[in-house]
């Protein structure tokens, strides 16, 4: 289903890229970094800075596609070429749509939910809107898809270790897939979803997400000195250059945020810790082998 969705995604992406070249207007382009309206984040480079932090939420899914490697047939070879191949296409893409968007409709025009659908409104081909506009749909559908299965394996995982009940570590015994995790992380998902406001969901999966990566820089970088010894698959070229690197980009995209999802990071670290001292450090396997 997912795939199916991808390639329908991906065809509808190239459709609007193509027909949305001959109404480019390049007047739209200028200024290419709108001045800064007195406010940090508003315009400007700040404002570049910030809808860097909000856009990375849409790169998270290439962290998604790790979570899987242990339904992967040949992790090793497999996972880097998805990851990284995946990643440079789809950067390509994004890079593309926002010039022909902003090409066509002013960008002051385009801070609504279905800034797609304006943009192909725009361009007056009127047998295209119903396709674009399925198609979009289609988009959001299949991130959603990766994410919760990203998720629902994270828990799967941290269940395994003993830092979640065992309750989280029950696979099905016909799909062989974690469908307790995925049932609550479903049902979270469509709760905070239907209740809370977009931008604050946004901003949120992507303070999360870059801390995440921030620890797990760290974590490559302190393992390589603690446990040299440890067979690696995976390999990480260049330490420490490639994880001082990485902390220091997501570093920088964090403090583009507001001071409130700030706040609220602080919030949901406090609730993971006391969970962890609560529970999943008494109950940690690594822990009590050691």
């Amino acid at each position: 289903m997912n795939t199916a969705i991808v390639f329908i995604k991906i065809g509808v992406i190239v459709t609007f890229i193509l027909a949305g070249v001959a109404f480019i207007h390049r007047a739209n382009w200028h200024p290419f970094v709108p001045p800064n309206s007195g406010q940090f984040g508003h315009y400007g480079w700040s404002g570049v800075l910030r809808g860097a932090a909000v856009v990375f939420v849409a790169y998270i899914g290439f962290d998604a596609v790790s979570t899987a490697a242990q339904e992967a047939r040949n992790p090793q070879r497999d996972m880097p070429i998805g990851i990284i191949g995946s990643l440079i296409i789809c950067t390509l893409l994004y890079i593309l749509v926002a010039g022909v968007l902003t090409g066509i409709v002013p960008y002051a025009n385009l801070n609504v939910p279905d800034p797609i659908a304006v943009g192909i409104d725009a361009t007056k081909i009127f047998w295209l809107r119903p396709v674009i506009k399925i198609g979009a749909i289609a988009g959001l559908t299949s991130v959603i898809l990766v994410m919760m299965l990203g998720q629902s394996r994270v828990f799967w995982a941290m269940a395994g270790d003993g830092l979640l009940p065992e309750l989280f570590s029950k696979v099905h015994p016909r799909f062989r897939t974690p469908y307790v995790t995925t049932a609550v992380t479903g049902t979270v998902v469509g709760i905070s979803g239907g209740l809370l406001p977009i931008d604050v969901l946004a901003e949120m999966v992507s303070i999360g997400t870059l801390l995440a990566f921030i620890l797990v820089c760290g974590g490559v970088w302190v393992m390589r000195h603690t446990r040299p010894g440890v067979v690696r698959p995976f390999k990480t070229p260049c330490v420490p250059i490639v994880p001082i690197l990485g902390m220091a980009c997501c570093l920088y995209l964090m403090l583009g945020l507001p001071l409130a999802t700030w706040l609220r990071l602080i919030v949901w670290m406090l609730i993971g810790l006391i969970l962890y001292f609560a529970y999943g450090r008494q109950h940690s396997k690594v822990g009590n082998q050691k």
